[in-house]
């Protein structure tokens, strides 16, 4: 209940501190086309369960259909805008609404997309998904982007066995701490 609560509170005060950095980011996206602001990618969230993580969108339309899932820093598909929104962690703001949905925590393993599920063997799998998936994680704080696969999977099944209200005050500073520092990449 206390991870819950603390969810809510942090969700909603965040949302109202951030709404002219929304409107700013808003304008922005659609100054540079006329797509949506929001994307929504589906999710594995608590129990499996699938969901809809929002983000700003960051990509030029439809380019999940030009080129994957999988990004590089030097990707065509990303807009001028989207660069900036994504070094510096950004495009992350909407999934604040997730939180309040109850379908990801601030602190948790980062959701994967359903077709990561085959990365993990099913005991794996079911203790990942033993809490909400998060906002950042264990992995983006302390790797960020550089983290392979592998390490982000062995992070977040450490995260499920340490999980901690202490663990997650952690992880929130060391992110803060990476996005102030590096950018956030």
């Amino acid at each position: 209940m206390l991870k819950r609560g603390f969810d809510i509170l942090s969700a909603a005060s965040v949302l109202i501190v951030s709404s002219p950095v929304w409107l700013v980011i808003a304008l922005l996206i659609k100054a540079h086309d006329s797509g949506p602001v929001f994307y929504r990618q589906v999710r594995t969230g608590l129990g499996g369960r699938a969901f809809g993580m929002l983000k700003f969108r960051s990509m030029v339309q439809n380019a999940d259909k030009i080129g994957g899932y999988t990004t590089a820093d030097n990707d065509s598909r990303i807009t001028p805008i989207g660069r900036f929104i994504r070094r510096t962690s950004l495009d992350e703001l909407p999934q604040l609404f997730n939180v309040l949905r109850g379908d990801m925590s601030v602190v948790g393993p980062r959701p994967d997309v359903p077709e990561q599920r085959s990365l993990y063997s099913a005991e794996e799998f079911e203790k990942r998904n033993r809490v909400r998936p998060g906002i950042t994680g264990l992995a983006q704080a302390t790797m960020r982007s550089t983290a392979t696969r592998e390490e982000r999977k062995r992070l977040d099944l450490e995260y499920v066995d340490q999980a901690s209200f202490l663990l997650d005050m952690k992880i929130l500073a060391l992110t803060i701490r990476q996005v102030l520092t590096k950018g956030g990449n």
